[in-house]
């Protein structure tokens, strides 16, 4: 089960301006740098997103299923989870949705995220299990936490000051950063 990314643009935690601000540039150079700042900002919070296994801006996953888990539970690589936007079952004819409260949430939606299978739910018998979820700090989820932000900043900075110079200088630095949020797998 890999969850796919089912919205557009993401909206970046950190904009140019703030990583300007952070580097002292001036603003003078009529932005000349922004594209290289933007793509540093997007690597260094999709970087920090592998370190800490959360996703750090709201977004819409799809899950394809082709059976219900045995113990009632699903668990999701997504942390936070925010939402169950639909469950449903595909065939050829199109998507069946489910009668609400037969898939939820799971009692822990940051430290544990997954869905809760009513066992009364129906068997898919050839058709497909679609699961569309909400994940993500920011949004209607939660803020995101001040050092994950700032780690953000320091990754990207660390790649601008250091472009092609040596190794991720930054590594270290970030994974520190996000060490306390990172979700721990068993």
């Amino acid at each position: 089960m890999i969850p796919i990314r089912a919205d557009g643009a993401v909206v970046e935690p950190v904009s140019v301006a703030e990583l300007r601000a952070y580097l002292r540039l001036d603003s003078d150079d009529g932005g000349t740098e922004d594209g290289l700042l933007q793509a540093l900002i997007t690597a260094a919070r999709a970087s920090l997103e592998i370190e800490a296994r959360r996703v750090l801006v709201p977004g819409r996953y799809r899950i394809a299923l082709d059976a219900w888990p045995a113990n009632g539970r699903l668990t999701l690589p997504l942390s936070p989870l925010v939402a169950l936007v639909r469950a449903g079952l595909s065939d050829a004819k199109g998507v069946t949705e489910l009668a609400a409260g037969l898939v939820r949430l799971g009692p822990d939606p940051i430290e544990a995220p997954g869905l809760l299978i009513d066992p009364t739910v129906p068997d898919p018998a050839g058709r497909t299990i679609l699961i569309e979820v909400a994940a993500g700090f920011g949004g209607d989820g939660p803020p995101l936490p001040a050092p994950l932000r700032l780690a953000i900043l320091r990754l990207a900075a660390a790649r601008y000051e250091h472009r092609g110079d040596e190794p991720d200088a930054a590594r270290t630095d970030a994974a520190d950063l996000a060490a306390p949020f990172r979700r721990m797998r068993l």
